[in-house]
């Protein structure tokens, strides 16, 4: 595999410091963090976008309520003020950043204008979690014709087994699944 930095965007979902408190599976969100900072340097060293995507709401009032069997995740509304604030680690090492306010990053937001601005055909998805966040990203990228890459080792999701059912059943019918020495190993 090899990526042309000059059509390839790092895209990480969600690294923002009240979801990377939660506790993660397969890995934990200071190891997703890690990788994905090593990810973003490589692709910043190169001169490749990096794309630092969070979730956010002005005053709730935007938020999708569906009727639904579960509650929220967040559970309410109610958040600290630095809630949707990216990590540090991404924070430094971004070139855009999208506020997204479902659970995708395309879907009403600039993302897909500005990667096309720039020539970008191929993206790399990290990010928490898998089963929401990245798979529901994913899924939108597909749709809207871009190749993909899963750094396997920068995402995680709530348990295990949502985790690996999206990387099992769902990333491989859509993209590629790489871990992020290989796709660091890949930009020429």
């Amino acid at each position: 595999m090899k990526l042309n930095p000059n059509h390839t965007a790092l895209i990480l979902i969600d690294l923002q410091k009240g979801i990377v408190n939660m506790e993660t599976f397969p890995h934990s969100a200071s190891s997703v963090v890690e990788a994905s900072a090593n990810l973003a340097a490589a692709f910043q060293a190169k001169g490749a976008m990096v794309v630092a995507v969070n979730v956010n709401f002005v005053d709730g009032k935007e938020a999708l309520r569906p009727l639904t069997d579960q509650a929220p995740i967040s559970g309410g509304t109610s958040r600290p003020a630095d809630w949707s604030a990216l990590v540090a680690e991404i924070e430094e090492k971004k070139t855009l950043s999208v506020t997204k306010r479902q659970w995708g990053a395309f879907h009403g937001t600039e993302l897909d204008l500005q990667l096309r601005r720039r020539g970008i055909d191929t993206i790399v998805l990290g990010g928490i979690s898998t089963s929401i966040g990245v798979d529901t990203t994913a899924r939108e990228a597909y749709q809207l014709g871009y190749q993909q890459i899963f750094a396997a080792d920068a995402m995680a999701a709530l348990t295990e087994e949502e985790h690996e059912y999206t990387l099992k059943y769902i990333f491989p019918r859509i993209g590629r699944i790489r871990r992020s020495g290989e796709i660091i190993e890949a930009l020429q």
